[in-house]
Order: C-alpha cells, then sequence, then structure tokens
C-alpha cells in the first residue's frame, strides 16, 4: 500500500470515527432527554397519586359525616315524636310503662328498640315502636323479625304478653305504608310534633 493509500485510509477512518462519536454524543443526549421527561412523569405521577389521596379521605370523611347527619337526624325524629307517641300508647294501648332506646343483652347478643312499651295489666300486652326518617323495606322485614324470633327470647319476662308492632316515619312510600299494614303493623305518621296512627278503620293488628 503506498503511502497516499495509507493517508486515505486514515483519514476515511478518522472521517468515520468523527460520525461515531457525534452519533454517540447525540444518543447520550436523548438519553438524558429521556431520563428528564420520565423523571417529570415520575413527579406527575406522585401528584397525582397524592391528590387521589387526598381525594379518598375527603370521600371518607364525608361518608362519616352523611352517616353521623342520618344518626343525628334518626335521634331527632324519635325525640320529636316521642311525647305525641306516649300519649298514644297510654290513651289508645294502655301502656304502663314505656321505654325509649331500649336495650337488652343476651348471650353476648344485643337487641336494640328505639321504643319498648308494655301493660301488666288485664291485657297483657306489649309494643315495639321503630322510628325512621326515611321508610326502607327492610325496616318492614326487621320490624317482623324482630317480633317474630327475637323479641320474646331476649324479653322472656314478657313471653306470656301479645306483641304488636308500630312502624312510625317522617316519609314512605305509598306502596310501603300498604306493606305495613298488610303485614299486620300498625303504621305511623310524625310532623311537627305530632305522632298519628294512619291504619282504615277495618285494620286488624297482628299478634305475635
Amino acid at each position: 500500500m503506498t503511502d497516499d493509500e495509507l493517508k486515505q485510509l486514515f483519514a476515511s477512518i478518522a472521517i468515520e470515527q468523527k460520525e461515531t462519536s457525534a452519533q454517540i454524543k447525540e444518543l447520550v443526549a436523548c438519553n438524558k432527554a429521556t431520563d428528564a421527561q420520565l423523571k417529570v412523569t415520575d413527579t406527575h405521577l406522585k401528584a397525582t397519586d397524592a391528590q387521589l389521596k387526598a381525594t379518598d379521605l375527603q370521600i371518607k370523611e364525608l361518608g362519616k359525616q352523611i352517616g353521623g347527619l342520618g344518626e343525628k337526624f334518626g335521634s331527632f325524629t324519635e325525640g320529636m315524636a316521642f311525647p305525641a307517641m306516649r300519649k298514644v300508647l297510654r290513651d289508645q294501648f294502655g301502656m304502663e310503662a314505656i321505654t325509649t332506646r331500649y336495650e337488652v343483652k343476651r348471650n353476648g347478643n344485643l337487641l336494640e328498640l328505639d321504643v319498648f312499651a308494655y301493660s301488666n295489666g288485664q291485657d297483657q300486652k306489649a309494643i315495639i315502636v321503630e322510628v325512621k326518617s326515611h321508610l326502607r323495606e327492610k325496616h318492614i322485614t326487621r320490624l317482623l323479625k324482630v317480633l317474630t324470633d327475637e323479641a320474646k327470647h331476649y324479653l322472656p319476662e314478657h313471653a306470656n304478653k301479645k306483641f304488636y308492632g308500630i312502624l312510625a316515619t317522617v316519609d314512605a312510600q305509598e306502596s310501603l305504608k300498604a306493606q305495613v299494614i298488610n303485614n299486620g303493623l300498625y303504621y305511623a305518621e310524625i310532623y311537627d310534633d305530632v305522632f298519628a296512627l294512619k291504619v282504615p278503620s277495618d285494620f286488624q293488628a297482628r299478634t305475635f
């Protein structure tokens, strides 16, 4: 190989090295840009995750507040209705003892009643009243279960009595009102400080 050919060879190798070096630098620059983008994306993801966690906490807190509001409204409804309810239970049903927020525990299980009333007189009657702000079908089912399966188990001292049920509510669909009455339960409405029984004249209460 002549000197000129060697010079040309070295010159071409030098050019190729420069091109390769330029490509490597370009690749490094691209990698740095990609890394920067990944860091920005990671920062955004962390910020989004933090926002989601904050939103989740807000939703949970709102749920607690709504639940607490429902409990407070239920307690308010019971308190608002009680004086008129007590008068009805005494005057129309002859109840001698009337207790709100009645609780009884048997074998580690708890039975909670909004109102429990009874008479030890000749009639030997007991009445369980459940007070609801908005009546749901599950409330009817629950009261029937208490009267059918639970009341005399938890209250053996009243086992000889005839039990009756009253569902009192501020608001209820007509179909649910009919369902209450068709099951032999008294239906009562609460408005302002009034507690009024709303049953047809031919209503026959079911005894349990």
